[in-house]
């Protein structure tokens, strides 16, 4: 799939989920994708910090999104196996995943991504990702 930043930004928005969270993707490279997701009260788990599954579900669709782009035509790239390590609680003003292609493949792409907090000036790793994506043809 070839892709520039506002291609991405549609793809982004095929998702429904990834729109209702607010993951908004602001950057692509080769097989890299940064995105963001402002911190608001909903995303939050009882204890002030930001729940897990919003920011494995960050990881994932940006992960994803990375194994696409390199994808062969006429493939769309699914999560086959998904790893989450969350390494402290997340607290700030938004959260920003760099997802990068480890090794891209015809059928199976490797994947990693780092999730950090950022606010009031500080950026803090919270989690780390991993992702096997399958490469299935597109239906």
């Amino acid at each position: 799939m070839n892709l520039d930043l506002e291609a991405l930004r549609g793809f982004f928005r095929l998702a429904p989920f990834m729109v209702d969270l607010g993951v908004e993707p602001v950057a692509l490279g080769e097989g890299r994708v940064t995105a963001v997701l402002p911190i608001a009260p909903r995303l939050l788990q009882h204890t002030g910090q930001v729940h897990a599954g919003v920011m494995a579900s960050l990881a994932d669709h940006a992960m994803g999104s990375a194994a696409q782009a390199l994808a062969p035509a006429g493939r769309w790239a699914i999560t086959a196996e998904l790893k989450t390590s969350q390494l402290r609680p997340a607290r700030g003003t938004r959260l920003v995943c760099e997802a990068v292609v480890i090794k891209p493949g015809r059928n199976l792409s490797f994947t990693e991504a780092e999730v950090f907090a950022e606010g009031e000036g500080e950026r803090t790793l919270v989690m780390k990702a991993s992702a096997t994506m399958a490469l299935v043809p597109q239906a």
